[in-house]
């Protein structure tokens, strides 16, 4: 259990706190029209409104998901077949209006059916590139750890640089570019793990979980999820995407939240049990609070904004394995973001 809060919102309100925004930050606030912020606020309130229609009974795993999205960032999510990871993905994707490819990885798959390949025209008598289905907006790799290590490096270049490189040519990517994927536990057969390296371009590490009681009676007695997103119309587009990303950008931290946030990070690298975070993972800790702050129709990160990214941000980068509920009897497992967290003060 991480521990009770001291400081909130309105505590660290940048206009009575000691420490200012500075004022070629608060030009550029202003710069975002105050009618587009709010505009946008409505649309991620109905977005996040109909996602949980779909996906019932995971309020918070569904704000952390959209989170890293408008954080610029990939997502992954882990759990057991059936638990609703690719619903939550297509639904995801259909609702922000972006482009969407699919893709089921196997362990027979090629890096190439991916990117794409260069092939042979004979009308024009020189190789043309042909583009593989990365080149959408948004992909979903589907059981992205049943592909070979070889496959799963494909993708490194596309995540991190948002292009890709064949034959010595560089192909950008559409923007704005994620990558869903979705993975099953490692105790499953016919699986490989992703390399820290591949592990570190995502990031937000989610889990669903088994839904509650009342949930599942739900499920059993409503619609069938798939016919739901079948009637899912999209409530952003691109331009919003980039607006709300903009906007993720200009959420104010102060120096107080950054003392708290480094206190975490030092407290990472002070264990002989796994590495620290890296100044990667520094980045997207802070991103990721400023894109919960923002979808929670906040201008400034609290506290609880960290604490609510924390884990899915950490666990995967500190070598925390998923462990089915099954595994451990059905107890839940205090990871090592949820240790980090109840050790560290909020104010010292």
């Amino acid at each position: 259990m991480s521990q009770k809060l001291t400081m909130s919102h309105a505590a660290i309100d940048p206009a009575s706190s000691t420490t200012s925004q500075p004022a070629t930050q608060l030009a550029d606030t202003a710069a975002l029209s105050a009618a587009d912020y709010q505009h946008n606020q409505q649309k991620i309130a109905q977005l996040l409104g109909q996602l949980n229609h779909i996906v019932l009974d995971k309020p918070q795993a569904i704000k952390l998901a959209l989170s890293g999205i408008l954080a610029g960032g990939h997502l992954l999510l882990q759990d057991l077949p059936g638990m609703g990871k690719t619903t939550l993905a297509q639904g995801l994707a259909q609702l922000l209006g972006l482009s969407f490819n699919r893709v089921q990885f196997t362990n027979d798959m090629l890096p190439a059916d991916i990117l794409g390949m260069s092939i042979f025209e004979q009308k024009n008598q020189r190789f043309e590139f042909r583009p593989g289905p990365i080149f959408t907006q948004l992909l979903l790799a589907d059981e992205i750890n049943r592909s070979s290590p070889k496959t799963q490096s494909a993708l490194l270049e596309a995540m991190e640089e948002r292009q890709v490189t064949q034959d010595g040519q560089t192909y950008a990517l559409p923007q704005p570019f994620f990558v869903i994927a979705t993975q099953n536990p490692l105790q499953q057969a016919g699986v490989y793990p992703l390399p820290e390296s591949q592990l570190d371009r995502f990031l937000l590490c989610i889990s669903l979980g088994y839904p509650s009681p009342a949930a599942e009676r739900e499920l059993l007695q409503g619609q069938d999820r798939r016919e739901l997103l079948k009637g899912l119309s999209a409530i952003l587009d691109t331009e919003a995407v980039l607006l709300a990303q903009q906007g993720v950008k200009h959420v104010y931290v102060a120096d107080v939240v950054l003392d708290y946030l480094q206190r975490l990070v030092a407290k990472t690298r002070a264990s002989s049990e796994y590495h620290g975070l890296s100044p990667r993972g520094v980045l997207s800790l802070q991103r990721a609070a400023q894109a919960y702050a923002y979808i929670s129709g906040h201008q400034e990160v609290a506290p609880e904004d960290i604490q609510a990214v924390f884990a899915a941000v950490t666990d995967h980068r500190l070598g925390q394995r998923f462990v089915p509920a099954h595994v451990t009897g059905g107890q839940a497992v205090q990871t090592i973001a949820q240790r980090i967290l109840a050790e560290v003060a909020v104010i010292v």
